[in-house]
């Protein structure tokens, strides 16, 4: 007998997360049950984990914690793990959270309303990280997507096959695997007919789109396609490997008028010297190339990266070179993290690890500078005008509204709530290191 269920769902990480998350609700509902806002209330609560930092893990690991004595109230509470750190661990979450009763990886995500109904009726905890082969994996393609207001991510491939020496993600999302470009546009098709109006495309590296999978179109291609769809406002895309952006799809920001002027471009280091012990692929000179034919294609093109302080054997000279690699580009946005070793990567076995207040300081100089070039970066719109894609409702105080400009830039300003999913025009009358203020024109 399957009992319906009120779930609540805790996401952790990244837009493949939140995307995950999105679709394991939508599964969800599809069978009955009823999603809630707060964990009190749930007799289902799925956490959906990351694994890129040790932080990570630690996080997910005391909300785990917490969720205990909920269950301890509640004995008839399932608690269930999900999510790159889950598919990473398996087993050794239950050895570590004896209470959790499901355990659920990054290729599973659509067999866990069965997963729900099983344990319902056995009540026997389950633990299911097996990575599925291309024809299975193609399954989690095809839940339904819905969009986030005007906005809907669109996950058009899975995995990575890039091994940086950091990273865990090829262990825990599995290799590269394309979608077909016509299930792409059908999907975002859908989504504009029920009102979104801007759609990012999801992919551990976009660049690589095509090579594996999908139906012999590439991501220059795919963009066009996705771009040709009446209604549709807007295009973005996430994330991207400098060795792989090519001339044609830079030459895009200039084709392609839906295409907004913004590139994620990880650096995540300055220094030639650890990007080649990173397995990166690529040398400083390569990035700032890319960085100039960007900017002569569109001098205004919005440019945020990723940066890792304190890689192994890290030395003064190398994190000068990242900091001299942030002048000479000088980032609208920028992640920073101290280096985290991942068990099972090739780095975790490098010797030269960094004392923790040496990695702090450096964190904390790196996000300094950083601070002082977004501030620079957006003050340098003020007075402009731009179309704002509106989202919602601002934190900002009552009656202000919120969204990003073409370059995704948040501006806060006074508007009207049925403003909500239009495009409106707003002058940026003044702007702090993370948003903009403006008033409508």
């Amino acid at each position: 007998m399957t009992t319906e269920r009120r779930f609540y769902i805790q996401t952790f990480g990244c837009q493949m997360n939140d995307h995950d998350s999105t679709t394991l609700a939508d599964l969800l509902a599809a069978q009955g049950h009823v999603q809630v806002d707060d964990a009190d209330d749930a007799d289902l609560i799925l956490v959906n984990t990351c694994t890129v930092r040790d932080k990570a893990d630690q996080k997910a690991y005391s909300q785990l914690g917490r969720y205990r004595f909920l269950k301890e109230r509640k004995p008839e509470l399932i608690l269930g793990v999900g999510g790159c750190m889950a598919q990473g661990e398996g087993r050794r979450v239950l050895s570590r959270a004896p209470f959790v009763d499901l355990v659920f990886g990054t290729q599973t995500v659509h067999k866990v309303p069965d997963m729900v109904r099983r344990i319902s009726e056995r009540r026997r905890r389950m633990v299911w990280v097996e990575m599925p082969n291309d024809s299975e994996a193609m399954e989690v393609f095809y839940a339904h997507t819905r969009g986030q207001g005007p906005k809907a991510f669109v996950t058009v491939m899975q995995g990575c096959d890039n091994y940086c020496s950091y990273c865990i993600v090829p262990y825990v999302r599995g290799s590269e695997l394309s979608r077909p470009s016509d299930d792409i546009v059908k999907e975002v098709e859908r989504l504009v007919s029920d009102g979104v109006r801007e759609v990012t495309l999801l992919g551990q590296n976009v660049n690589s789109y095509g090579q594996k999978g999908g139906d012999g179109a590439d991501f220059v291609e795919l963009v066009k396609k996705v771009a040709g769809i009446e209604k549709l406002l807007r295009v973005r895309f996430t994330t991207n490997h400098p060795k792989d952006l090519s001339d044609s799809f830079i030459e895009l920001f200039a084709q392609a008028p839906k295409l907004m002027p913004h590139i994620h471009l990880p650096l995540q280091s300055g220094s030639d010297r650890i990007l080649n012990l990173m397995n990166r692929r690529y040398t400083t000179g390569d990035y700032f190339t890319l960085i100039d034919k960007l900017r002569a294609v569109n001098p205004d093109i919005a440019i945020t990266s990723d940066v890792i302080v304190g890689f192994p054997g890290e030395s003064d000279e190398d994190f000068e070179a990242t900091l001299a690699a942030m002048k000479r580009v000088v980032f609208d946005g920028m992640f920073s993290f101290n280096y985290s070793p991942r068990r099972g990567t090739r780095a975790a076995e490098l010797e030269g690890a960094l004392p923790k207040e040496l990695l702090k300081a450096r964190l904390a100089e790196l996000q300094t500078l950083q601070k002082e070039h977004g501030l620079a970066k957006n003050r340098r719109w003020i007075g402009e005008t731009r179309p704002v894609l509106v989202e919602g409702r601002s934190k900002a105080g009552e009656g202000q509204l919120m969204g990003r400009t073409p370059e995704n830039k948040i501006v806060n300003f006074a508007g009207e709530a049925q403003w909500l999913g239009s495009e409106v025009l707003v002058e940026v009358t003044d702007a702090g290191v993370n948003s903009m203020v403006g008033v409508v024109v």
